[in-house]
């Protein structure tokens, strides 16, 4: 589908997120964080996330909701999608990220990664609302470079490891 005339591109930084209509493209590069689109055919809205991390720490005292967080970030989404007069069941989710960017460095113990404990959030998120996740594509080595057109619902993803790069739509 061909880029509508006056297209707003938006670039997420980590702990950003974005919503708005057919005339957006949203991108991010994604290292051990996680993106999370959502997109409503019928209406042609969507939105995006790049979560740094899995939930706030107890010991943070700040109380407005930060997009960093990937509970949060799922919850300021959906405030999104309600104040645009939508059901959040009635988008179409995609997940990527929560890559592993040091793999000979990063394992200690047993212990998951930042970016195993983001997917396994998000996971869990997304098994708790119901969502209906239309694709993935998680974990690994490297990073991610995503590109979300919200006038179609397409997602393009470059995945580099090691040097070589791979492309997924």
């Amino acid at each position: 589908m061909r880029k509508p005339s006056g297209t707003v591109e938006i670039f997420l930084q980590p702990g950003e997120y974005f919503f708005s209509d057919r005339a957006t493209r949203i991108r991010t590069i994604l290292g051990s964080c996680v993106a999370v689109t959502f997109w409503h055919p019928k209406l042609l809205l969507g939105g995006m996330c790049h979560i740094m991390l899995p939930t706030r720490s107890s010991t943070q005292d700040e109380k407005v909701a930060n997009g960093k967080y990937a509970d949060e970030a799922i919850q300021l989404l959906i405030s999104e999608m309600k104040n645009a007069g939508t059901e959040y069941k009635d988008y179409q989710v995609k997940i990527f990220g929560g890559g592993d960017m040091f793999a000979n460095h990063s394992k200690v113990k047993n212990q998951p990664t930042i970016g195993e404990k983001n997917i396994n959030k998000i996971k869990e998120l997304v098994k708790s609302y119901g969502f209906k996740v239309h694709a993935e594509h998680l974990g690994g080595e490297g990073h991610r470079y995503i590109i979300f057109d919200i006038w179609c619902g397409y997602v393009w993803m470059r995945h580099n490891t090691l040097g070589k790069a791979t492309a997924h739509a």
